[in-house]
Order: structure tokens, then C-alpha cells, then sequence
């Protein structure tokens, strides 16, 4: 298992679901994802903190893996910044190979400050990637979270397109990635059996 986590995107529809105010969401991320790690680790946790209260709590069954690692998403400077601070692994969304590396190296020096190493192989990306063409709710979306930056540098369109963008990543040092239609294909084992002819053969 590896779970990936943020504290969500921009959207207000997203955050209704929610029911927190994003305002409120680092601070509340920034408490409750160490306390996860102790309840997954430790017997008799205790804390005591600003949204959280746990007295003698010990779970099981724990998890197998030891420890249990956790990637982070999101690219602003401050999402950035926690993962460099607190992320096990780093996986962005919708964004450009460029961005990603300039991405990596600022988590990087971050996590340096704080005395920790991130494995240089726990950095991946959602991908994202339209057949024909992208949605326009979904692009919408996008040129409201990157403004100026064109559409098919963050969803390429066509199988060739999308593997010109997994060699992208690969050169700038991405190593795992989440692949996705942005629609849905009228049959997804013709769909997994093309995105594997035309993928596969990057893997080393």
C-alpha cells in the first residue's frame, strides 16, 4: 500500500464535500498526518494538540510495511515546503515535466533544512491525458490553476503525445506514474492494452 494524500485542490465543490475551509486544512494536515505515523507505529499513543485528542489509543493490525510511507501532491509553495517537511515521496498533478523538476529540487533543499533525505526514486506524476481532446470543464480548471501555461503541456492528447510527456518526466527524474483518460473509454481493456504497446517499453 502506498498512500498519496494533500490537502485537495482548488475547488470549491471539493471543499463543500469536505467540510473544511481551506484556510483550516494545512494546519490541520500539518498535526494529523504525524499522529498517523505513531498510531501506525507505537502502542499507548497519547496527544493532546489543536483538532486532535487521543488517550492510551493502539491499533491493530499495524501496517506490514516499516515504516509506512506517504507521498504528498500538490505544487505551491507552500505544499512544496510540506513535503520537503513531512512527505515520504512527492506525486503532482496535472502539471509540466519543467515544473516538476523545479518542484523536486525546492522539496529537496527543504527537507535538507529539516535534517531528512528523500529517496531520489519517490518522485512521480499524475498524468492525465485526453484522446481526442481535453474536456472543457477540465480545461477550464487547469488554465485556472496555471494561468498562461497552454493546455496540451499539462494534458497531451493522443497516445503519441502522452508518451512524448512520460519521456519528458522520465528525463527530469520521475520515476512512477499515474495514468489516467480524462474520459471515460468505451472499453477499458482495449484502452489498458494500448496505453501498455505504447508505455511498457520505457520501463527500464
Amino acid at each position: 500500500m502506498l498512500p498519496a494524500v494533500g490537502i485537495g485542490a482548488r475547488l470549491p465543490a471539493e471543499h463543500r464535500a469536505f467540510g473544511v475551509a481551506r484556510g483550516e486544512r494545512a494546519a490541520l494536515f500539518d498535526e494529523a498526518l504525524p499522529l498517523m505515523r505513531r498510531l501506525w507505529t507505537e502502542d499507548d499513543v497519547h496527544h493532546d494538540g489543536p483538532a486532535f485528542r487521543v488517550e492510551g489509543v493502539t491499533l491493530r493490525p499495524r501496517p506490514l510495511q516499516e515504516p509506512l510511507e506517504v507521498w504528498l501532491g500538490g505544487d505551491s509553495p507552500s505544499e512544496l515546503r510540506r513535503t520537503g517537511r513531512l512527505g515520504d515521496g512527492w506525486l503532482p498533478s496535472f502539471t509540466a515535466p519543467a515544473a516538476v523538476a523545479a518542484g523536486w529540487a525546492t522539496i529537496n533543499a527543504v527537507a535538507e533544512e529539516h535534517e531528512r533525505a528523500i529517496d531520489p526514486g519517490h518522485l512521480g506524476a499524475y498524468v492525465g491525458y485526453g484522446r481526442t481532446t481535453v474536456p472543457e470543464p477540465l480545461a477550464a480548471v487547469i488554465a485556472s490553476r496555471r494561468p498562461g501555461v497552454p493546455i496540451a503541456d499539462v494534458v497531451p492528447v493522443g497516445l503519441p503525445a502522452l508518451r512524448r510527456q512520460i519521456e519528458e518526466f522520465l528525463a527530469v527524474g520521475v520515476s512512477k506514474f499515474v495514468v489516467m483518460p480524462v474520459e471515460e473509454p468505451a472499453d477499458w481493456e482495449d484502452e489498458l492494452g494500448e496505453l501498455a504497446t505504447t508505455l511498457l517499453p520505457l520501463q527500464t
